[in-house]
């Protein structure tokens, strides 16, 4: 049986044969022997390194010379790219809903949690006393934690679904059209 690469698989195609049938051919004659290789379809990639190419070993550069900017005007690189884009309206007004959002419901959870640890260590008595059968409020107060937790998980993803990710977006979108064209238009 063959592998996508061209290796055989099963019975006589294992491990043990593709270490040494690997292609040490590249590589001078002492090294060749000395040095074992790996049946692992990821090892020439991260052998050769991103942005080198796999024959020459010599590392290209990882995207086009930026070209020259307009006359008098100086290059601009990507870090002013991201400043501006941190300065600008749009930007602040992605954070301060989030802010909105998270800052209140951090210190309401953490007003919960910390009441529901407190009442457990101060008022034994008040936590013990039964609500239904075996069930207590101790046991309520615990599962209204898990309860808590979930009910926040949906409120901040749906927050963010409404108020938040599509103008994050944008912001992303624009930051990356803006830092394509300070890289020379590689993308």
């Amino acid at each position: 049986m063959q592998s996508s690469n061209d290796r055989l698989r099963g019975p006589g195609g294992g491990f043990e044969n593709a270490v040494g049938r690997r292609g040490t051919a590249d590589l001078p004659p002492d090294e060749a022997s000395a040095s074992p290789a790996y049946d692992d379809p990821w090892y020439d990639a991260l052998a050769s390194g991103w942005g080198e190419s796999a024959g020459a070993r010599v590392p290209e550069p990882a995207s086009p010379p930026t070209p020259p900017e307009a006359a008098g005007a100086p290059p601009r690189a990507a870090a002013d790219v991201y400043l501006e884009v941190q300065r600008s309206a749009a930007f602040q007004e992605v954070r301060s809903r989030y802010r909105r959002f998270v800052i209140p419901a951090v210190a309401a959870f953490f007003v919960w949690y910390v009441a529901y640890v407190v009442a457990a260590t101060a008022a034994p008595a008040l936590m013990a006393r039964p609500v239904a059968g075996s069930v207590n409020v101790a046991m309520l107060a615990g599962l209204g934690q898990f309860l808590t937790t979930f009910l926040l998980t949906w409120a901040y993803a749906r927050h963010a679904r409404l108020r938040r990710d599509r103008a994050a977006l944008e912001l992303r979108w624009d930051t990356q059209e803006l830092t394509r064209g300070v890289r020379g238009g590689a993308s």
